[in-house]
């Protein structure tokens, strides 16, 4: 298929239909720009349609946005690509934005090396917003100075520096947990949590710490891979004293961690030892037992990061709330010893 030409042989540009239309080019931008109503009469608005339609003409999109200063594309800052739950952000984003006619670039955070670079020459120039994760703020220094909108997820909701936050409703996901295995009758817990310093994984151990006053409660901190959790857990349950009979863990990779470790240590899960996590990635099923954990809509997340940054460059208030999650309980779960 051939792109319409003039008779002149090139692509119709707004000039050709200017003279088509017997208007000046300003008109012709008004109108297909659909700001003509007040400025240019319709009967001159419909002369201009019909020229552009005669001669096929399409507005240059590229050319229009830059001019506007908008390119109608976002950027989703992630702290890893290797955790699916961030893929599944990427994909609730993605989703809302081509709906919208943007697009969305994917900027994972790279570990271990410091605050990422600015992957544009110029973010300003480039990009009309950033949707990021709590767990990439490092990267965030990249674009400080610029006036791009930012909309945080899962973030502190009083943090400065965001048009928009989009949290989840972490805090009753952990009340769920702990309600859970209070109701199994476990008493005395091994809270793993994240070493990774965030606000979803403060909010995660400021709830646990509420929901189980009273009981026997140690917390360690692993970092977020399953072998780095093994060892820790496994130092954790070998600890003088009584055992934990449940572990709760700030993450389904933190819990296969736990697993593996009950495994070395020669307990069984759930009889002797119950184990929970937080994500319900797909890893949850794949463990054996099947793993009881807090389901967290990441694609939902996605969506309404994208539908706030699109609500904030339109001047209007993006949808509030948080986002409900959903306890999953399955087999890694059980009554506590002698319950």
């Amino acid at each position: 298929m051939h792109s319409p030409e003039t008779p002149g042989g090139h692509r119709p540009t707004s000039r050709d239909v200017a003279r088509a239309a017997g208007v000046s080019q300003a008109t012709v931008s008004l109108v297909l720009g659909d700001k003509w109503r007040g400025r240019v009469s319709e009967r001159t608005a419909g002369t201009v349609r019909e020229a552009a339609a005669d001669l096929g003409y399409r507005p240059n999109l590229a050319a229009r946005n830059l001019r506007l200063g908008r390119t109608r594309t976002a950027l989703l800052v992630v702290p890893a690509l290797t955790n699916e739950f961030f893929a599944r952000v990427y994909t609730g984003a993605a989703t809302v934005a081509a709906r919208h006619g943007f697009g969305v670039v994917l900027y994972p955070s790279p570990a271990g090396i410091g605050p990422a670079r600015d992957p544009f020459a110029s973010a300003r120039a480039a990009l009309d917003g950033v949707i990021a994760s709590s767990m990439a703020t490092e990267a965030l220094k990249a674009f400080a100075g610029t006036d791009l909108p930012l909309v945080m997820l899962d973030s502190d909701p009083t943090g400065p520096g965001a048009a928009a936050h989009v949290n989840l409703d972490i805090a009753d996901g952990m009340r769920q947990v702990t309600g859970h295995l209070l109701g199994l009758g476990h008493r005395r817990f091994l809270h793993l949590a994240s070493a990774v310093p965030s606000w979803t994984f403060d909010v995660r151990a400021a709830a646990l710490a509420e929901a189980l006053r009273g009981t026997d409660v140690t917390t360690v901190r692993a970092p977020l891979d399953v072998q780095g959790a093994r060892a820790v857990a496994e130092h954790a349950l070998t600890r003088p004293g009584p055992r934990p009979t449940a572990v709760v863990c700030d993450d389904d990779i933190l819990a296969a961690g736990a697993c593996k470790a009950a495994r070395r240590l020669g307990l069984r899960v759930p009889e002797d030892l119950s184990v929970t996590g937080f994500d319900d990635l797909a890893l949850a099923t794949a463990l054996e037992p099947e793993l009881t954990t807090v389901g967290l809509p990441a694609e939902h997340i996605g969506e309404r990061g994208m539908a706030a940054l699109l609500a904030v460059l339109d001047g209007r208030a993006p949808e509030p709330g948080d986002l409900p999650v959903t306890l999953v309980p399955r087999a890694s779960s059980g009554p506590a010893p002698g319950a």
